[in-house]
């Protein structure tokens, strides 16, 4: 499998773009309506644009930073050069989680879909995999894997391709739908029983967020296009500008398109045959028999394109770890093509591992958002801190306003995983804590490894940080599985407030500016050179 020593810049401004927005419209548009809809009715419109809102604070926080670090898997980079070794290997885990477990989310949506022509898939009343599903499911993300082998310039014309019928297709959806069926009272209908606290927790479990997470393609795909200062935030803000534009035109239509009867007893009841693929349902029951196929069509290319441009992404994410020393050097070898080859592996492996707890696309989606959401708050931190540490480093692109950003940025990561609710923010965390404890297990017990050089010191505010948000999910609001002990919005406030706490803790906490700019040297180096693996920061700064 011996390949070049570096990945190729073959990635031009509209392949990322489109990399970008591609991965944006997968099975979100297929499935995110109707499950907004069940829970905020016709003020889900509202969850996209805050989901839209939420996505843009990160994109600009992430437009500076991955032009400074024009690497692929750039997160895994620069969480080193903030804050070292320790918080390094735990944010490797945390991103790697968040980009393994997408492709598996999509499999779950073409084989939910398809249910509806071949079943015996999806369960007809839980609507999880059957075990004839987990094993379609298995042979499907089997295929996405082996199509990343080829090329990267191949990856690119394929996703550019499939992006051009993944925006066309759900446009003229908006079309078809409203001109067959136009009901637009239901915009008013049974609004006052829709709870408020219903439009923010649609973001994070209907798959609103989930859906716009695709904006991160762009970073990941950041070493390999030629001119990243330009490039890389016309892809990041042009696909989550051109994608929200889309999904409220979606959400609109949707409910528009519903009869009033489907929604007689109000949102949380709605019910119509076929639900399992609502949009080609809608289509069918309305008369549009013809573009019922075409979406049955569409919810392959859809997911598939998305699940193929993640899959390509998480390899990256691997061949970081192995270039900061957080896996084994082997993992930065390339095929004859110039892809990671053994990413590509692990990526199905552990993709496969996600089909069994999380057997069911919107249980997928509420997983993926909270590790997605994790991965992508220390963004902030990291902005902040090589402010103040590298004043004078190169960056292509300057983000403006980058105090009151970063801070709205942080605050809005840590609501949308209190949204998530208390089940899931339990579950996930307990990934990360088992990581953690292996890894400390391994350094003291196996390497023998002394404490001053763990890395701790810049680590410590992962404690409070992490312990916060699991306190104030787990005392929380009832209807989002907490104990009650106060409202959704009270929840909310006290977020805010913890949120400021931990980022001046996390900002005291950082690297000294020699170590960052040291270690930030080296992985320029690597995006210049290849992928030689570098040692810690600590170990090598002047």
């Amino acid at each position: 499998m011996a390949g070049p020593a570096r990945l190729r810049r073959n990635a031009g401004v509209i392949g990322l773009l489109y990399a970008s927005l591609g991965s944006i419209i997968g099975s979100g548009w297929l499935f995110g309506p109707l499950h907004a809809a069940l829970e905020a009715g016709p003020l889900s419109v509202f969850s996209w644009i805050i989901g839209a809102t939420a996505v843009l604070l990160l994109a600009f926080v992430f437009a500076e930073l991955s032009t400074m670090f024009p690497n692929s898997g750039a997160l895994v980079h620069m969480t080193h050069v903030s804050h070292g070794d320790l918080v390094g290997k735990i944010w490797t885990w945390i991103l790697f989680l968040a980009f393994v477990s997408v492709p598996p989310v999509e499999v779950s949506a073409v084989l939910t879909y398809a249910n509806n022509y071949l079943p015996g898939l999806i369960h007809p009343t839980t609507g999880l995999l059957t075990h004839i599903g987990i094993g379609a499911a298995i042979l499907l993300l089997g295929v996405v894997i082996l199509l990343n082998f080829l090329a990267i310039r191949w990856v690119m014309a394929i996703n550019s391709v499939a992006t051009w019928w993944k925006l066309i297709i759900p446009l003229a959806t908006i079309g078809v739908l409203m001109l067959y069926s136009y009901h637009p009272e239901n915009m008013t209908a049974h609004i006052a029983s829709v709870p408020i606290s219903g439009i923010f927790t649609a973001v994070a479990t209907a798959g609103v967020i989930f859906s716009f997470f695709g904006f991160q393609q762009a970073i990941a795909l950041a070493g390999e296009t030629r001119n990243p200062g330009l490039y890389i935030p016309i892809a990041l803000i042009g696909s989550v500008l051109i994608a929200v534009i889309v999904y409220v035109g979606l959400q609109i239509s949707f409910i528009i398109a519903l009869k009033p009867t489907d929604i007689a007893a109000g949102w949380t009841h709605l019910r119509f045959g076929g639900m399992f693929g609502p949009l080609a349902a809608i289509a069918v029951s309305v008369g549009a028999f013809w573009w019922a196929i075409l979406l049955y069509v569409d919810a392959i290319i859809s997911p598939l394109g998305t699940g193929f441009i993640y899959a390509t992404a998480s390899p990256r994410i691997i061949m970081a770890a192995g270039e900061m020393g957080n896996a084994p050097k082997k993992v930065t070898e390339l095929s004859r093509q110039g892809v990671p080859w053994i990413g590509l592996i692990v990526t199905y492996l552990i993709g496969l591992v996600f089909f069994f707890p999380f057997p069911s696309w919107q249980k997928l989606v509420s997983a993926v958002v909270l590790i997605t959401v994790l991965s992508y708050s220390i963004g902030p931190i990291i902005l902040l801190h090589l402010r103040r540490t590298m004043p004078a480093a190169e960056r292509p692109f300057r983000l403006r306003a980058a105090w009151p950003i970063s801070i709205l940025a942080f605050i809005a990561s840590n609501w949308i995983i209190y949204w998530t609710g208390y089940d899931v923010v339990m579950y996930l965390f307990a990934f990360v804590a088992i990581y953690a404890t292996v890894y400390l297990a391994w350094y003291f017990l196996v390497r023998r490894a002394p404490a001053a050089k763990l890395g701790w010191q810049q680590a410590w505010w992962l404690i409070p940080y992490f312990g916060g948000l699991w306190a104030v999910s787990y005392l929380g609001p009832k209807s989002i599985g907490g104990q009650g002990l106060f409202g959704f919005f009270t929840g909310m406030w006290i977020l805010a407030g913890f949120s400021v706490v931990i980022l001046f803790l996390a900002l005291k906490t950082g690297l000294p500016a020699k170590v960052s700019f040291a270690t930030a040297m080296r992985v320029r180096e690597l995006g210049s050179r290849g992928v030689d693996a570098v040692g810690t920061a600590e170990e090598t700064a002047p």
